[in-house]
């Protein structure tokens, strides 16, 4: 009796300790404290460097308002972002800008333009300002990796990285007019780092947290459109202004206000469906087609000419062949080759330049 009793209780004690772990407190085993600094050219050391030098620009005005991301250029207050995130404001609207620490200022615009879709605003009575420092987008390649940071849907400081998927990706975004005044037309870098609604205006970065891009439209899901502002989200497809023509153009809104536009000199007719970039029979005043005295008439561009072309790169409609000299600045030359009565050539011209709009 007493060897069944002793083996019962046994029984009842071992079931027990094996299910609940013993009689004592249970402890789990954890990692302990590690240094809280990040390689430098890690996702997490870039973000840590960048992050202070991103903003988050909160816009309202008389019909709408919106979120947007803008970064720091200079210490005198000037912060790049797109044209399309300060939009709204238009001439009476507001600007608050959100830096990573929390503090907020009011902004006012320098300059925007709606065919770069570059913007420069301004804040002022802020100290401790970091500007990031801008790369070189002609040095990137497809596959190099990068960190975008902005504030998609409204939630500030998100980091997301990738690798740049392809280069010289003619897009055009916006037209919401009915003159197509505000169409965007950008030679843009291709990422597959996430990109959203609220990333707008908002660095792309290297691997040495430089910035090369400045992101400004997606490939939406919903309507297979480049949009700047659409609801979609990110399918993988995200597009960024390359740093070199950015830098360019802040440059001008910050000195004089405005940009200007390198131009052929020539009016192109965009219902063309055949393959490149046909110049039309008229202007839309109803003058010569083309500019008399201008960059493409003294290279000798005729009406319904057809633009194959631009320095042995090939363009296949009127939109390709604006982006492809938008990448350019005014004084430039380039090599265009052009179809006339079954034959082609090539002719050499000097961008003239045209104010922003």
């Amino acid at each position: 009796m007493l060897a069944l009793v002793s083996g019962g209780v046994g029984g009842i004690v071992g079931a027990y300790l094996e299910r609940d772990g013993g009689l004592g407190t249970v402890t789990l085993p954890q990692a302990g404290k590690e240094p809280a600094g990040r390689a430098p050219d890690s996702v997490a050391g870039i973000a840590a460097r960048a992050l202070p030098s991103v903003v988050t620009l909160h816009v309202t005005g008389v019909a709408e308002s919106g979120t947007g991301t803008g970064f720091v250029l200079d210490d005198l207050g000037h912060i790049l972002t797109n044209n399309h995130v300060v939009e709204p404001a238009g001439s009476g609207g507001k600007i608050t800008v959100t830096f990573n620490s929390g503090d907020t200022a009011k902004a006012t615009v320098v300059g925007r333009d709606s065919g770069y879709d570059l913007a420069v605003v301004k804040v002022t009575g802020v100290r401790g300002l970091k500007p990031l420092p801008l790369g070189n987008s002609d040095n990137v390649q497809v596959g190099d990796p990068v960190v975008a940071i902005g504030a998609p849907f409204d939630l500030a400081g998100t980091v997301t990285s990738g690798i740049i998927s392809a280069k010289e990706r003619p897009i055009t975004a916006g037209g919401d007019s009915t003159d197509g005044s505000d169409v965007s037309y950008v030679d843009a870098l291709q990422t597959d780092a996430p990109i959203n609604p609220g990333n707008s205006g908002g660095p792309l970065l290297d691997s040495r947290g430089r910035v090369i891009g400045i992101n400004s439209a997606i490939r939406s899901a919903d309507d297979g459109s480049d949009s700047g502002s659409g609801q979609a989200g990110s399918i993988g497809l995200g597009f960024a202004i390359p740093v070199n023509q950015a830098r360019r153009v802040a440059e001008e809104l910050i000195n004089t206000g405005k940009a200007t536009h390198p131009v052929i000199g020539v009016t192109l007719d965009m219902n063309y469906t055949g393959d490149g970039a046909r110049v039309g029979k008229k202007a839309a005043d109803g003058g010569p087609a083309v500019t008399a005295g201008g960059p493409g008439a003294r290279a000798g561009i005729k009406a319904g000419d057809v633009i194959t072309a631009v320095d042995g790169v090939r363009v296949h409609s009127g939109d390709e062949l604006i982006v492809r000299t938008r990448a350019h600045r005014p004084g430039d030359r380039l090599r265009l080759t052009v179809r006339r009565g079954g034959g082609e050539r090539t002719i050499s011209l000097v961008l003239g330049s045209s104010d922003s709009n």
